[in-house]
């Protein structure tokens, strides 16, 4: 079985993704565990303000920042763009 078969068929079945990473885990386990970095540098501020609040406090992480007292979107996209000098060379 091939990589496609095993995540499109079901998933084009509507399995939740959470059950098709289970599945997919048997055969192996780091399959749903990849995710890849945004990057931010050179991006305008409309373009993060597209990225989900998720997005932006793993970008934080990454940079090694927290947000204390960041309720609004708008304040992670902030400190986003004030922490830019603190993006890794893989994000750049």
């Amino acid at each position: 079985l091939t990589l496609s078969s095993v995540t499109a068929h079901p998933i084009s079945l509507g399995m939740p993704s959470k059950k098709v990473c289970e599945r997919m885990n048997k055969s192996n386990p780091e399959i749903c565990t990849v995710k890849f970095p945004v990057k931010t540098e050179k991006m305008e501020k409309k373009d993060i303000k597209k990225l989900r609040v998720k997005q932006l406090k793993a970008i934080l992480a990454d940079r090694g920042v927290e947000c204390n007292g960041c309720l609004e979107k708008d304040e992670f996209i902030a400190m986003v763009q004030a922490t830019e000098h603190l993006a890794s060379i893989d994000e750049l």
